[in-house]
């Protein structure tokens, strides 16, 4: 009897071990990983063992957002204050914060704007999209998958939105992508969103990647600490925009396209981050909120602010209805990607999502 127990005592140990180095050796030979971090509130994504970015949802931020964001070579696309600054980075706006969605205005509070640094007087006007729970996580040698599910909460608690995203990242030799799919659902209540300026998908790109301006504002000194001095990005800005339209530059912002391309240089080496809009979206083909000052967003929601009043939109969803949002976000390195070869991109994304 002893010596059958410690047969298969020997078995069960065996196995375990098996699935534990089948594990091991299933995560070696993928090129790509994702591996969750609950203590630190991350889920990290890398391809070809190398950090790609990941999507992070501590107490101190008031969304969810996939941050940082870097390219194939490894150069980073997003800025890095207030989180992890960088010597010479613009101090404005500490909301804007890797890739993220979001709105300024859902039943009368601003989702957009909202962080840690907003006065406790006035917290009662803004809204924050929490974090609730990983559904599902895997990776091949094609894809890592993640989906999650957040919930849009008024400062008391109250639910008002549950947001359920699929990301879907690729990467090749030199292109990086992010997919993401979005479903918003109203819960107990109809809930609004009122034509507004600042929405819905947004990304706050790396100081290089800013347009070029001579505007001298507050920035990070060589510690990352604010500085008491001023100064333009003029010396290591390379940004210019360009819209699936053909509009460039600070002329893209307020403008409807199916994509714009952000094309800049980061060390000497061409980058091209680009965002390409899906027609099942709400508001297609979208407008662009793209600022010059590294703001990168697309924002179907705010027509009657880019179009100075000859449109309207004023979004609703009736208490359980559900509307989703599709968009993929493109980093290339090595080159700055053409006209054609965004279109043809574009194309291929509305064939495998639609």
């Amino acid at each position: 009897m002893k010596n059958i127990r410690l047969k298969v005592g020997i078995k069960v140990v065996s196995l375990m071990l098996a699935g534990v180095l089948a594990t091991s050796s299933y995560a070696q030979d993928t090129r790509f990983k994702i591996t969750e971090n609950k203590v630190d509130r991350r889920v990290d994504i890398t391809i070809d063992g190398k950090p790609f970015t990941s999507y992070i949802y501590p107490d101190s931020l008031m969304k969810p957002v996939l941050y940082p964001i870097r390219s194939a070579d490894g150069a980073l696309i997003t800025r890095g204050w207030p989180l992890k600054p960088r010597a010479g980075e613009p101090v404005d706006h500490p909301h804007h914060i890797g890739l993220w969605f979001n709105y300024e205005d859902v039943n009368g509070l601003d989702f957009w704007n909202n962080s840690t640094s907003i006065p406790m007087g006035k917290r009662d006007k803004y809204g924050t999209i929490r974090h609730f729970s990983v559904n599902k996580i895997a990776a091949d040698n094609k894809e890592a998958v993640l989906e999650v599910t957040a919930y849009w909460e008024t400062p008391d608690g109250t639910k008002l939105l549950k947001q359920d995203t699929k990301y879907i990242f690729r990467g090749a030799r030199k292109m990086r992508s992010i997919e993401m799919v979005i479903r918003l659902t109203a819960l107990k209540d109809d809930v609004s969103f009122p034509d507004i300026k600042d929405g819905l998908i947004g990304m706050r790109l790396a100081r290089e990647l800013e347009q070029p301006s001579d505007i001298a504002e507050k920035v990070t000194d060589g510690n990352g600490v604010i500085s008491g001095r001023k100064q333009s990005n003029i010396k290591v800005a390379t940004g210019e925009y360009r819209s699936s339209e053909g509009v460039v530059g600070d002329a893209v912002w307020g403008t409807r396209g199916r994509w714009v391309n952000l094309n800049g240089r980061i060390g000497g080496e061409p980058v091209s981050v680009v965002i390409l809009d899906h027609p099942d979206n709400a508001g297609y083909p979208t407008y662009w909120h793209a600022r010059g000052y590294g703001l990168f967003a697309a924002n179907p929601f705010g027509q009657k602010i880019f179009s100075k009043g000859k449109e309207a939109l004023n979004f609703k969803l009736k208490a359980g209805a559900s509307t989703v949002f599709k968009y993929k976000v493109l980093i290339n390195s090595g080159s700055h990607l053409s006209d054609d070869q965004v279109n043809a991109e574009a194309k291929k994304f509305i064939r495998d999502r639609s």
